[in-house]
């Protein structure tokens, strides 16, 4: 056969195609000749930022991913950790944040129908949900349209194929204006003799196509997530895929009736770059060519080109490689859920990755060189220059309480019910927690006690300021919020998002970063085992705010002894665990800065790693003894606000003194880091009280008695009590008024 190539490539078809003049000689000097137009067009999804990781692969490798939990990290589908008895639990987290922006409905929805995707190609179940949104200013013209579009598309996706969201974070900034950022979390339950790799095994084998038709929509798609946006951002609507729910409801029931049936050797869901991106990372893995023959794939549009068809990102679709002597039952499976079965290619022993369409050979490639040899790049960086701290004389006062109800009527404290009540949060009936606490909890099917805890997090504005401590506080404030409920962290993933990593600065954030996520992973024991890396997050130039989102989870072995962040009776004591010497004192970076003085000055809390631990363990221990009987971790506005939240869970109030001497607002608002506000159940007269405080002092922890529960106000030292129902008021209010504009 004879390569066909009746496009003419051009200068400008190279740079349209997001390849580098240095790039493209490489493609010349691998094949030997001018690529053909389909051959360009592969080169393009396999060697973009997107699918390659280019420029990130360097500092990636520097994560800790292993550890006596984990069965499969970074580089497949998903991360798997055990959880005991047989069981396992399969988790990613990834970005759909120019699909989003673009086409805010479907962006999001196939965003959560990629995770859940990626979660039971491995042979998982899902059973929860999580999402990590940020949106521009509330006063920028597109953003009430950006958060309605989202919610909708991740809410009628989600719902309709049936898991839980159990938690997750919504921020505005105006830097997030030009480019939203939509990471969005899957985890499911699998045994752990029967995970599913993409690794292709085998000569001469078939490679199967499952699931929905092949159509024109999201060509481009993986190469458009590679490239700074502009003016001209609508003409690229036609690169965002449409997702269907329920078609892909079909494909995971058909799908684990096909993995029980001992049928599949390897699978891999066609996302990125769809089929071209699939069938390469099957072959390279495996150390095996691949041969496609384009007229067998199912289409559902006329006349579609081998281009079209090899970088189309229709949703719901399948690669695999099959048992042979399985065929027919496999395909049985496939056409009872009414799904397309298809042979459309096999495996060689060649290295070789093979395009027949219409009878011609339109691609002939090396398959290692566009897998697992892209290109990979060593970017130069600088370092993000210092902050300087915050003198103590340069403190802006206000009434407590006046500021608390402030920062809690405002866009990023406020309540987030108005969104996740959109969602479906208790659908399966294991969910034991709802959106609003530290961290979303769901029962392991199967076992009477067994439960996972979920959670989300990152800082952005601690990321610019310091970027290697933003890192390590995004983990840190995840794995407290996993410890929050009694959950012992097991393993993270991160969605790593940035601007244009060709800035030195930007790839400076990005290297610090990493690196603080790293030195806190191995300091807490809670490696990374999956992820994604979303760069070129800029539009006209104007960067994003750095924002390493990390999830992770938790395993709780005893449901009945999980904690809430709610009161739990009156009369209770109120402790601050991890405190510092004045309760809270760091107020650089602060949500009260910010919010209350529209100020961003200084360096973030650091993270002392070796304290997290210590307190973290210590308070899990409290919870899972029936000590505690609230907890709740001090993140954003710091003291005020996690009472104020506490006292709205339950509809309790509290009284909290404040010390005799020292600024109030510090104390208050603060936001130092490894803290946890903790009620027990006994007095301060008790034998238990008193072995407690010694066992903290000999571990060398602080743990002030700062108050007591009771009635229906909140008081914070001298300031005005303010009524529980009047915090709520202010809390619920923002968010439906913002929408109903």
């Amino acid at each position: 056969m004879t390569i066909s190539n009746t496009v003419k490539i051009t200068d400008e078809l190279i740079a349209a195609h997001g390849l580098k003049p240095d790039e493209y000689q490489r493609i010349l000097d691998l094949v030997g000749r001018e690529p053909t137009f389909t051959e360009l067009g592969i080169f393009s999804a396999m060697w973009n930022e997107h699918c390659s990781y280019k420029s990130s692969k360097k500092w990636l490798r520097t994560l800790p991913s292993t550890g006596p939990q984990v069965i499969q990290g970074p580089g497949e589908n998903a991360g798997v950790v055990d959880i005991g008895d047989g069981d396992c639990v399969v988790f990613k987290m990834e970005s759909h944040n120019h699909p989003s922006y673009i086409e805010p409905y479907q962006g999001a929805a196939t965003g959560v129908g990629g995770i859940l995707r990626d979660v039971f190609t491995m042979g998982a179940r899902p059973i929860a949900a999580m999402n990590a949104l940020r949106f521009g200013a509330p006063d920028h013209p597109k953003t009430r349209h950006l958060v309605s579009g989202v919610v909708s598309g991740i809410g009628g996706y989600g719902n309709a194929f049936g898991v839980p969201t159990v938690g997750g974070e919504i921020n505005f900034d105006a830097r997030y204006n030009g480019n939203c950022l939509v990471n969005a979390f899957a985890a499911g339950l699998a045994k752990t003799d029967a995970i599913f790799l993409s690794q292709a095994k085998g000569v001469g084998l078939p490679v199967v196509y499952l699931g929905a038709k092949t159509g024109r929509d999201g060509v481009g798609g993986a190469t458009m997530a590679s490239a700074e946006f502009d003016d001209k951002i609508d003409e690229k609507r036609p690169t965002v895929q449409v997702g269907d729910p329920f078609t892909e409801k079909c494909l995971l029931e058909a799908c684990l009736e096909l993995m029980a049936s001992g049928a599949v050797i390897a699978i891999q869901d066609m996302g990125a770059a769809g089929l071209t991106c699939s069938a390469v990372e099957m072959g390279a893995k495996g150390d095996l060519g691949i041969e496609l023959d384009l007229d067998k794939v199912p289409v559902r549009e006329e006349r579609m080109s081998a281009y079209e068809m090899m970088l189309s990102e229709s949703q719901e679709r399948m690669l695999m490689v099959l048992r042979p002597e399985k065929e027919e039952e496999a395909e049985a499976i496939f056409r009872k859920w009414g799904l397309d079965f298809a042979i459309v290619g096999h495996t060689t022993d060649d290295l070789r990755f093979r395009i027949i369409h219409q009878g011609e050979e339109v691609a002939n490639l090396p398959i290692k060189e566009l897998g697992d040899q892209a290109p990979e790049y060593d970017r130069p960086w600088v370092e993000p220059m210092p902050r300087q701290p915050l003198a103590r004389d340069d403190i802006p006062q206000a009434d407590i309480a006046d500021a608390l109800l402030k920062m809690l009527g405002g866009p990023d404290l406020s309540s987030r019910r108005w969104v996740w009540e959109q969602y479906d949060t208790l659908i399966q009936g294991n969910s034991l927690q709802i959106p609003g606490g530290d961290a979303g909890v769901v029962r392991v099917e199967g076992h009477a006690t067994k439960a996972l805890a979920f959670s989300s997090d990152v800082t952005p504005r601690y990321c610019e300021a310091d970027p290697y401590e933003g890192g390590k506080q995004a983990v840190a404030e995840c794995w407290r919020n996993l410890t929050a409920t009694g959950a012992m962290p097991l393993a993270a993933t991160d969605n790593l998002n940035f601007g244009n990593p060709e800035r030195p600065e930007i790839m400076g954030q990005l290297v610090k970063a990493v690196q603080g996520i790293g030195d806190a992973c191995r300091a807490l024991g809670f490696p990374i085992v999956s992820g994604n890396v979303s760069l070129y997050n800029e539009t006209n130039g104007q960067g994003i705010l750095p924002t390493p989102t990390i999830g992770g989870v938790g395993l709780i072995p005893d449901w009945s002894r999980m904690a809430r962040i709610g009161f739990a009776r009156e009369g209770e004591m109120i402790l601050l665990f991890g405190a510092p010497d004045w309760w809270g004192t760091h107020l650089s970076q602060s949500a009260y800065m910010r919010d209350f003085h529209g100020r961003a000055d200084g360096p973030p809390p650091p993270v002392d790693l070796a304290h997290e631990k210590k307190v973290g363990d210590y308070v899990r221990k409290l919870i899972r003894s029936g000590v505690a009987t609230a907890v709740h971790d001090l993140s954003d506005g710091g003291l005020a606000v996690g009472l104020a939240e506490m006292a709205m869970a339950s509809g309790i109030g509290a009284t909290v003194s404040q010390l005799a001497q020292g600024d109030p607002i510090p104390q208050f608002f603060g936001e130092d880091q490894g803290r946890y506000l903790v009620t027990v159940n006994f007095s301060a007269q008790s034998g238990e009280f008193e072995a407690m405080l010694a066992e903290l002092e000999q571990l060398g922890i602080v743990a002030p008695w700062i108050g007591a529960t009771g009635g229906s106000e909140l008081k914070l030292g001298h300031t005005r009590a303010i009524p529980v129902a009047e915090l709520t008021a202010a809390h619920e209010s923002w968010f439906p008024r913002f929408m109903d504009k």
